[in-house]
């Protein structure tokens, strides 16, 4: 099924975000209301969610919209990639997340790949900054317009621990990938991440 919806929808959440955000008129402040409830009740038709639940979302996003940025981290060692198994929903993917406020792109994934593998890690380069809504990645719906940036890092101590997110960390060859966490991570990524290593003259991947 077409995406296409959900563009429409978080350009919406945009327009009544801005607008509430910088309108002070009464009556403007009402339809920028009004097309944030549109937007929520075509959110939660497309993805079988209560409307009242997409809009308490959507409120919660304050000041001029713009994309989340979410990072990645993809750590290799003895021709194998790192993965976790969130508890969530029992998938792997790599480690990483959302981005905090005064965090550069490249300590946040540092952290992220040591707060859900036990890994420390030093990051060696940019491999990929892809838009989530963008169809050719293939991820399931999601509230959110996300950026994703996925970095190569370099192994440099640590040990395999679990997390509060996350259940275990192992390595796995190409060919041995499990089941993945599509919302956080696709095969298609993956695999473009093997060929980086393979080849570390590419260019930084984008869109």
């Amino acid at each position: 099924m077409s995406l296409e919806w959900l563009e429409w929808v978080q350009k919406l959440q945009a327009i009544a975000q801005n607008g509430l955000t910088y309108s002070n008129n009464p009556y403007d402040v009402e339809r920028y209301e009004q097309v944030q409830l549109i937007a929520s009740e075509i959110m939660a038709k497309y993805t079988n969610t209560e409307p009242s639940y997409v809009l308490d979302l959507f409120s919660l996003e304050k000041g001029y919209a713009t994309p989340k940025v979410d990072v990645r981290g993809a750590v290799f060692r003895d021709q194998k990639i790192l993965l976790v198994r969130e508890r969530e929903d029992d998938c792997w993917t790599l480690p990483g997340g959302w981005v905090d406020i005064g965090e550069s792109p490249s300590s946040a994934v540092e952290r992220e790949i040591y707060e859900e593998s036990g890994y420390k890690t030093q990051v060696i380069k940019l491999v990929a900054v892809y838009d989530r809504n963008h169809h050719r990645h293939g991820h399931p719906p999601f509230v959110h317009h996300v950026y994703k940036l996925f970095f190569q890092c370099k192994l440099i101590g640590g040990a395999a621990t679990a997390s509060i997110e996350t259940e275990e960390a192992e390595f796995f060859g190409e060919q041995e990938i499990p089941e993945l966490s599509l919302t956080r991570v696709v095969p298609s990524q993956i695999s473009r991440l093997f060929e980086h290593y393979r080849n570390p003259n590419l260019q930084t991947d984008f869109d």
